[in-house]
């Protein structure tokens, strides 16, 4: 056991076998608006417990779905999900669903960010795009492979968090005057706009990963891929069927496009 903080419990400790029904408590707690925390605080419990759950995730719900990528089950073994869901969902990070993070917007099934993540095919010190950024777990795994990571989120209040955590976890990028932190180069850089005009100017990009489904592929965004680039999308409308789809560009500059799997996305917000 270690001690530790939890924002507006004080200093607690818990044991392993109370700790799980802790956990429960607090999300009922906040469900009943009890507790009002955004984001799941770092409260002082045995991490071995999360660990467990963590790597009872990739086993069962990655690697036996047949993600075979090791940086990417190394990766999504070593970020901890939990410190990325609301504290009314702290006990449920690690089950097989994505999970609400307020403003309509959802953290993806971790199946589903570790297929998108292996999809991308993305080697170490690779420039990628995320297109909403959300809670920021996706950012932290392509981060936690050593990757450049330039992240969009069109909802502020989303952006703002997702900055500060990533900053507290050691995965935001430093600014001018700052050393780096533990995973450089792989780091992550979040701006507030609309992904659908993608980050020109810091394009191109060896791939580019969105996570909310659109009815149709950006343009701008496959302007922004490298030859040889790749592009994971959902696509559908909000209401109705969707697909994960991969788009490929070749270096003459043909796009391709192969559909992955069915899966059910938030609709992409784009600007008027």
């Amino acid at each position: 056991m270690r001690p530790g903080a939890a924002l507006g419990l004080g200093i607690v400790a818990l044991s392993v076998a109370g700790y799980w029904q802790y956990m429960k408590r607090v999300g009922r707690e906040a469900r009943e608006g009890r507790r009002t925390e955004a984001v799941a605080p770092e409260v002082a419990a045995d991490e071995s417990e999360f660990a467990t759950a963590r790597e009872r995730m990739v086993s069962v719900q990655i690697e036996a779905r047949g993600v075979k990528d090791p940086a990417v089950l190394k990766a999504m073994r070593a970020v901890r999900r939990h410190l990325f869901v609301p504290a009314a969902e702290l006990a449920e990070a690690y089950e097989d669903r994505p999970l609400p993070i307020g403003d309509g917007q959802t953290i993806s099934q971790p199946y589903i960010v570790a297929l998108m993540t292996e999809l991308l095919q993305a080697k170490p010190g690779g420039r990628v795009l995320e297109v909403g950024t959300g809670s920021g777990y996706q950012a932290a795994v392509l981060a936690e492979m050593g990757l450049e990571v330039y992240s969009i989120e069109i909802i502020p209040e989303l952006a703002e968090a997702a900055m500060d955590r990533l900053q507290r976890l050691g995965y935001l990028a430093p600014t001018e005057g700052e050393s780096g932190g533990r995973n450089a180069p792989g780091k992550v850089r979040v701006r507030i706009g609309d992904g659908y005009n993608g980050w020109p100017d810091v394009a191109p990009f060896e791939g580019i990963l969105v996570t909310a489904a659109a009815e149709d592929i950006p343009p701008a965004l496959v302007e922004q891929l490298k030859p040889t680039g790749r592009l994971v999308i959902p696509m559908g409308s909000g209401a109705g069927e969707q697909d994960l789809v991969l788009v490929t560009r070749d270096e003459k500059g043909r796009i391709r496009t192969r559909t992955i799997v069915p899966v059910r996305f938030v609709p992409l917000v784009h600007a008027p």
